[in-house]
């Protein structure tokens, strides 16, 4: 039998200890990996939902390398998704920012108490007002709140910080006209998950009003892409690699840092941040981007909700006319805007 060679604290304590020393560890160091609250498990009718909807993904991004042709495949995907129904819609010039404000049909009003500044996703290249609208309006009805859904300037022909000063500019526009920070909440998926995250930490480096809550779904936190699941996860992601995130990286930052905390979130200081609502898939490549964070931001005094949903693939919220799970997730997106409203909506 082969000896073990023996530190010097496991020579001071009893075996017995010893092994629950190196188990505690060895939880402590996995901890990450347990901190999202898991939504599951999948249902059978989840797991055939999710597969026609992985077909139409690789279906329309067969072939599509470069920033423009994942855009145009995007787009018309989204384009066969039904569009928004019984809401009011008003164009919004939010400082030169083009945008869109929404709010449930039943209320009557151009401008209500309470707002979703709403990012879109999309690689920092590619998504739209109409690629996210029926996810928007659902929010809108779900929430009874309005919602902007803006068009941030995208790359190549645009690159940082373009994407996240017209953010800025569009919630700072809402403020300027009849909203209260603490009925703001800013909301984005994928790169707009990045976005929101960067917008309202710049927010709080110039010390100014903050909205009620942040939601971050499977953001973008790393664009150095280190986390653990960029591999594992990486068979089972038709849309996110590292690969894909270094494409990113290069055109959006060029030559700053890709562990710049004004653009990758995960190495900003999120003291004083606020309540922050984090969703993301199982088996999702951005896993460890969206868990990382949330540690972090749970270490450094930050009100975090992590939910980790079962096999459900990148930007599944925007497809609830395909996926039972986009439904259920978007209602646990508008009670976490609810919550965190100063005026509610009436029940």
């Amino acid at each position: 039998m082969k000896a073990r060679i023996l530190s010097n604290a496991d020579r001071r304590a009893p075996k017995r200890l010893g092994y629950l020393f190196h188990a505690l560890v060895a939880l402590i160091l996995s901890a990450p990996l347990a901190l999202g609250q898991e939504i599951g498990p999948q249902s059978q009718s989840s797991r055939a939902q999710v597969e026609k909807l992985l077909g139409l993904w690789k279906e329309h991004f067969a072939g599509a390398d470069s920033l423009q042709e994942r855009r145009a495949a995007f787009a018309k995907l989204m384009e066969t998704m039904p569009g928004p129904t019984r809401i009011q819609v008003r164009q919004v010039d939010a400082d030169g920012v083009d945008g869109e404000l929404m709010w449930p049909a039943r209320l009557h009003h151009p401008i209500g108490k309470r707002a979703i500044l709403y990012i879109h996703g999309g690689g920092f290249s590619g998504g739209s007002i109409r690629t996210h609208g029926l996810f928007a309006g659902s929010l809108a009805k779900a929430a009874s709140s309005d919602v902007l859904l803006i068009n941030y300037r995208l790359m190549p022909e645009y690159t940082y910080p373009a994407q996240i000063n017209d953010a800025l500019t569009a919630y700072r526009w809402l403020l300027d006209n009849g909203y209260r920070n603490e009925n703001v909440v800013v909301a984005g998926d994928g790169a707009g998950g990045n976005i929101a995250l960067e917008t309202v930490l710049r927010q709080k480096q110039a010390a100014k009003p903050l909205p009620a809550a942040v939601i971050a779904l499977s953001p973008i936190t790393d664009l150095a892409a280190t986390g653990g699941s960029m591999l594992a996860n990486a068979g089972n992601d038709p849309l996110v690699d590292k690969a894909w995130i270094e494409t990113l990286r290069k055109t959006y930052l060029g030559s700053r840092p890709a562990t710049d905390p004004q653009a990758s979130p995960l190495y900003a200081d999120m003291t004083g941040f606020p309540p922050l609502l984090l969703q993301v898939g199982s088996g999702e490549a951005l896993l460890d981007d969206t868990l990382r964070l949330a540690d972090k931001a749970r270490r450094e005094g930050v009100d975090v909700t992590t939910e980790v949903w079962a096999g459900m693939p990148h930007q599944w919220q925007l497809f609830p006319a395909m996926l039972d799970d986009a439904d259920r997730s978007s209602q646990n997106i508008a009670e976490f805007a609810i919550r965190h409203f100063a005026d509610r909506p009436e029940e």
